[in-house]
């Protein structure tokens, strides 16, 4: 029987991905899922650093968090994970992400349905498993969960688009700090993000983001907000001294909540290929998307509004955490091709 065809699924879990990019990625799917079970109970299963991409979505009832580093850390951890999730009565996992341990733990909980696809040895605790076929791997990843759920037999059909809405005190705590740092209506506010999870390979060099703040505070006119996480504090604090009145560093003193609502404000935001280079995309924020050893085509942003800037090198898009060579994807990047990219943008949509 097709899953969407079985009356007596009326309670589902949704085991999200682990990092923002790839759960904002799923918001697509999350929306056809709901567009097929539009009267069930949805709940999704979150690691903490995400739950804030899930928090404002209204195809989801309940989000439960997975801490799996604290209270459910290691094997008992898991246990009190799965009993917590038995006394839920649910009727359907639907598992987003790939690994192993997501398909044990729905199985550790009893949920008589388990649905995913067949990667990491997993088939034998999967009820509805959907092969994984070597195009599939190929295709942008907003597509990637969709095609899982066209083999499970349910529908895809329609405007299915990334959803992410910052919350409502992050967005009043985000108009309250942009204001105390000199940020007034009318002003370019532009965001750079010079940090990306993974590996260096995929950060551009940060002395050209710091000369790039330059340019864009003195031949631009602009002013600058600097995300990241602490690790990207050194960037700001360059930038900040280019030009002090017109640089605000949020390296590593935001959630991921008021990330997204500082975000909201930018009129472009620039950036390595990141988790927030997709909060930026869901937001509809116009983008310009630096790409040096991952593949745009699987994992751009799923966005009209974006410029990709990358260098045609013969070993990229290599997937490397670092690179084995001379890094010439990112060193051919130059400063002022990013910011012509970033007028263009600026120019295209002022209004």
């Amino acid at each position: 029987m097709q899953l969407k065809e079985d009356k007596d699924i009326k309670n589902i879990l949704i085991r999200s991905t682990n990092w923002v990019g790839d759960a904002i990625m799923t918001t697509p799917a999350i929306q056809a899922i709901r567009q097929n079970f539009p009267n069930a109970k949805i709940t999704i299963l979150a690691k903490p650093w995400v739950k804030d991409v899930f928090a404002a979505n209204h195809c989801i009832d309940q989000i439960i968090v997975y801490d799996s580093m604290h209270r459910h850390r290691g094997l008992r951890g898991q246990v009190r994970m799965a009993k917590e999730l038995a006394e839920q009565g649910l009727d359907l996992a639907i598992l987003l992400q790939n690994a192993f341990e997501a398909a044990w733990l729905a199985y550790l909980a009893r949920i008589p349905r388990r649905a995913g696809y067949n990667t990491d040895a997993r088939s034998l605790l999967l009820t509805h498993s959907v092969p994984l076929k070597k195009e599939t791997k190929k295709i942008h990843q907003v597509y990637y969960y969709l095609r899982m759920l066209e083999g499970l037999g349910l529908e895809t059909e329609g405007e299915l688009k990334l959803f992410l809405s910052p919350p409502p005190d992050a967005a009043t705590w985000a108009q309250k700090a942009l204001f105390e740092a000199g940020v007034r209506e009318g002003d370019d506010l532009i965001g750079i993000n010079p940090g990306a999870a993974y590996g260096p390979a995929k950060r551009w060099l940060p002395e050209r983001f710091v000369e790039l703040a330059g340019m864009l505070t003195r031949q631009a006119d602009a002013k600058v907000v600097v995300f990241g996480t602490n690790a990207d504090r050194k960037v700001g604090e360059g930038a900040l001294a280019t030009a002090p009145e017109r640089v605000i560093n949020m390296a590593g003193k935001t959630t991921l909540g008021q990330a997204m609502a500082l975000m909201a404000c930018c009129r472009v935001f620039i950036t390595n290929d990141s988790g927030l280079m997709h909060v930026a995309a869901a937001l509809h924020v116009p983008l310009v998307a630096i790409f040096g050893s991952t593949n745009p085509v699987t994992t751009g942003p799923f966005s009209d509004r974006v410029v990709i800037v990358r260098k045609d090198i013969d070993c990229s898009p290599c997937l490397k955490a670092v690179c084995p060579v001379d890094f010439r994807c990112m060193k051919e990047i130059m400063p002022e091709e990013i910011f012509a990219a970033t007028l263009r943008m600026l120019e295209e949509y002022r209004n």
